[in-house]
């Protein structure tokens, strides 16, 4: 997908001031969707294409990030909403530590930072991220680019930062690839921040050598992403929620059951987080310490790695 900017910030090559014109509706629409107890169309498993996971289904590759883009093109007014409701707000407790322990903005003597969020959707984390670099470093000059693989997301965000008076000049949004991020020059951002964004990716070793290109060198990656539970009873419990509730949830509060039931299929299929830690590290970075810290028994964790100094 050729990137597309929607609004004036780093990065945008082409500054506009009105979103609607410039990026068009997403093709796929809730439309697109295959109910969680469907099967793979014939043309899904006759090509010789690769094929991947989507929830507990499997498609052909080229097919994910259309099936992706349906689901949250459905969500997206009510993905904030839903968030709050499917984690009682813990959701917003993780993600205020997650930029917390990243610290963005200007250090003493250094200069402003340029952050790239992906997946970045509505804006939960780029918002906090300017937040915390103005209130707490002082910084008034760190730049977030905010990119997602699906418009209608962006558009929730950029009407979020209209809302709530964010310069335009520090926060921009772009349609983008996670996996190729192809308008983002090499060795130009200081942060990687990617939120309950990853598993959604069907190249994941692609996305994260991506990382690796954009970032300056000693550059951080940061992954915030559900994961596995532990201890075993406790995962039990948190699977019948899962599955049972968060599906039914979906339903009521957004009138969408299958989007949630592929939400909660997606984090079942995510790697370990030892695992994705060693995917990190075979991109090329240096994982931080063992490379993730658990969050809340597990359900969810952040990963961080770092690019090598050149």
């Amino acid at each position: 997908m050729s990137a597309r900017p929607l609004s004036r910030g780093l990065l945008s090559a082409a500054p506009s001031k009105h979103l609607r014109s410039v990026v068009p509706r997403v093709a796929a629409s809730h439309s697109t969707l295959v109910g969680p107890n469907s099967s793979p169309s014939k043309d899904d498993r006759s090509s010789s294409e690769p094929v991947t996971h989507f929830g507990f289904q499997t498609v052909k590759e080229s097919l994910k990030s259309t099936r992706v883009a349906g689901v949250f093109s459905s969500v997206a007014s009510s993905y904030d909403t839903m968030n709050d409701v499917m984690s009682f707000g813990i959701h917003r407790l993780w993600k205020d530590h997650f930029v917390r322990s990243l610290n963005p903005g200007r250090r003493p003597g250094g200069q402003p930072m340029s952050i790239l969020d992906v997946a970045g959707g509505t804006g939960d984390i780029a918002f906090r991220m300017l937040d915390h670099s103005e209130k707490v470093n002082g910084d008034r000059e760190t730049t977030v680019l905010c990119t997602d693989i699906n418009a209608d997301m962006l558009r929730e965000g950029e009407k979020r930062a209209i809302q709530n008076g964010y310069d335009s000049n520090r926060i921009s949004f772009r349609v983008e690839n996670a996996e190729t991020l192809e308008s983002i020059p090499d060795n130009s951002v200081d942060l990687y921040t990617i939120s309950f964004g990853i598993r959604n990716v069907t190249r994941i070793p692609m996305a994260l050598r991506a990382a690796r290109r954009v970032l300056k060198p000693g550059g951080v990656f940061a992954c915030l992403e559900f994961s596995k539970v532990s201890p075993a009873p406790l995962d039990a419990i948190y699977q019948q929620y899962s599955f049972s509730i968060i599906p039914l949830m979906g339903q009521l509060v957004a009138g969408d059951r299958d989007s949630y039931q592929y939400l909660v299929e997606s984090i079942k299929r995510f790697p370990p987080q030892s695992e994705f830690a060693r995917m990190i590290k075979d991109a090329g970075l240096v994982n931080v310490g063992k490379g993730y810290k658990e969050l809340t028994f597990g359900i969810a964790s952040i990963w961080k790695g770092v690019k090598p100094l050149e």
